[in-house]
């Protein structure tokens, strides 16, 4: 059985505790709290010396951490990775998207908002990271009114992994309103029959 060490309210360890779900796995989760430093004891950095969250305990007592790197793992031979090579590319070039160009805006605006309260210190920094937030929507935006996911047609880990911080952007201050085809595919991801929420 797996072991998934992780911050249920974090959009990277949501990602693991999604596909673990879709896939129906069994594993044991273990809180971790960031806000604490609970990632930066002994204990945790012998799993992750990055000190951070999620890390996947594997049977054989390895480690896997970096979420779209488990992501790929979990997901191997299954229908969330397409065999295609091409195929397969794109759901890479949507997880570097994803790493690169959403969750540095979308994901840190949230955690100044979600986790530390909008702070007066951080404001600026809060503002300037939607810019770069939106930007990232409009991208999604552009691809999801073309295909119903953003690989084609089908449900894969690409989607998990932009689902994540997507759905709950609102809580670091986005509005997506003008984003109808993103509404109608965070509708869609959630309406898989093995969908779980963030926090249940």
């Amino acid at each position: 059985m797996y072991k998934v060490y992780g911050d249920y309210q974090s959009g990277n360890c949501y990602k693991v505790k999604l596909m673990l779900h879709l896939l129906g796995l069994e594993y044991e989760w273990h809180s971790v709290d960031i806000l604490k430093g609970e990632t930066e004891t002994p204990e945790f950095l012998k799993m992750n010396p990055n000190g951070k969250v999620p890390v996947l305990a594997l049977e054989d007592g390895t480690y896997l951490w970096e979420s779209n790197a488990i992501l790929n793992f979990l997901a191997h031979d299954t229908d969330f990775l397409p065999r295609d090579s091409r195929l397969r590319t794109q759901v890479l070039q949507w997880q570097f998207f994803e790493q690169y160009s959403h969750e540095p805006y979308i994901a840190v605006a949230r955690f100044i908002q979600f986790y530390l309260g909008l702070p007066q210190e951080r404001l600026e920094e809060y503002k300037s990271l939607h810019k770069g937030g939106y930007k990232a929507l409009r991208v999604m935006e552009q691809q999801l009114q073309l295909t119903p996911y953003l690989v084609e047609d089908s449900y894969s880990i690409a989607d998990v992994a932009l689902y994540a911080y997507t759905h709950v952007a609102h809580q670091g201050g986005f509005d997506l309103d003008a984003y109808p085809a993103i509404q109608a595919w965070l509708e869609r991801v959630a309406a898989h029959p093995r969908h779980v929420k963030m926090v249940d």
